[in-house]
């Protein structure tokens, strides 16, 4: 009898490493700096850790300072992808706060092909951190005292934390936009084979963040399952759903429910009728639907927190 009551303790309890707070996405709380851009904060008893940085180089900083947050404590950084609304803070968050923690941000997780250059027809090019050319970011963080660790694979980077590095495509092929090459001949496309992700273990399966998802939602999730095949218990961030079909959306909400979706905070670039449509299928009820704002929490123990009329 005993041993029935302490399983079912253990089955009620819920508890993750670290409670999350997003700092950076479309919809603002009051006070904050509201942009089409994403960036969230990881934080447990041992360390803080930061996803993605914004897109203006003080959309962080502020948001950080309204929602009492110290980012002093941040020394490593995972980057989704190179596009500069997720990493046009970076810099600008490694000479504000090494002032502070000679460490802060100087540790900055990014997948193969994060430097590649990017050429566009019109002869504009593209790098991270709104640059224009890749290098020249590379180069300009460096001299700042920021360490880059390339990811082929997963790897991970603290206590229940993965990030996922290149990401198979054997679902989605590609989700985002298009319009830039990797050559100046421009003969071929950029299907931004750099983005990856963050998978957070809980006692309730896998938490996946994502910046944009251009590998595709459940590319990301089943590469998580690979490398412990756990259920998809909650996805946070930005999925790139917003111009989606019907029918791509429905079919994602299908394979979610299937993987145990529970908790959903899609924002962003996911789009508030695909993740209304996702959450309708998969079962998911209002109060662990979010469609996340700047402050928008998912706790220790797997409740979210609303900071604004999301």
């Amino acid at each position: 009898m005993i041993k029935f009551f302490i399983l079912l303790f253990l089955s009620l309890n819920i508890y993750s490493e670290y409670k999350i707070t997003v700092l950076a996405t479309n919809i603002a709380n009051f006070g904050g700096y509201g942009e089409w851009s994403f960036s969230a904060l990881y934080e447990s008893e041992d360390e803080s850790i930061l996803f993605d940085t914004g897109f203006h180089e003080d959309t962080v900083l502020h948001n950080a300072k309204v929602l009492n947050k110290d980012l002093s404590k941040v020394k490593k950084v995972v980057l989704s992808h190179f596009h500069s609304d997720h990493t046009g803070g970076l810099i600008k968050l490694r000479k504000t706060y090494r002032e502070f923690n000679n460490d802060a941000f100087s540790i900055v997780y990014v997948a193969r092909g994060f430097f590649d250059q990017r050429y566009a027809k019109d002869g504009h090019m593209e790098g991270p951190g709104n640059f224009k050319y890749s290098q020249e970011f590379k180069k300009a963080a460096e001299l700042e005292g920021i360490k880059f660790i390339i990811l082929d694979d997963h790897e991970l980077i603290a206590k229940n934390l993965y990030a996922t590095g290149t990401v198979p495509r054997t679902v989605e092929s590609y989700n985002g936009p298009k319009g830039y090459f990797l050559d100046s001949n421009l003969s071929i496309p950029d299907v931004i084979k750099d983005d990856q992700s963050l998978g957070m273990l809980t006692d309730r399966g896998w938490v996946m963040m994502s910046g944009c998802g251009h590998s595709g939602i459940i590319n990301t999730a089943k590469k998580l399952q690979s490398i412990k095949d756990l259920p998809v218990y909650g996805a946070i961030g930005g999925f790139h759903l917003f111009k989606a079909k019907d029918d791509i959306i429905e079919n994602t909400a299908i394979w979610l429910k299937e993987n145990g979706l529970n908790k959903f905070m899609g924002g962003h670039c996911t789009g508030i009728y695909a993740a209304n449509t996702i959450a309708n299928i998969a079962g998911i009820e209002r109060e662990n639907l979010s469609h996340t704002a700047i402050g928008s929490v998912l706790t220790k123990e797997l409740s979210i927190i609303r900071s604004s009329v999301e």
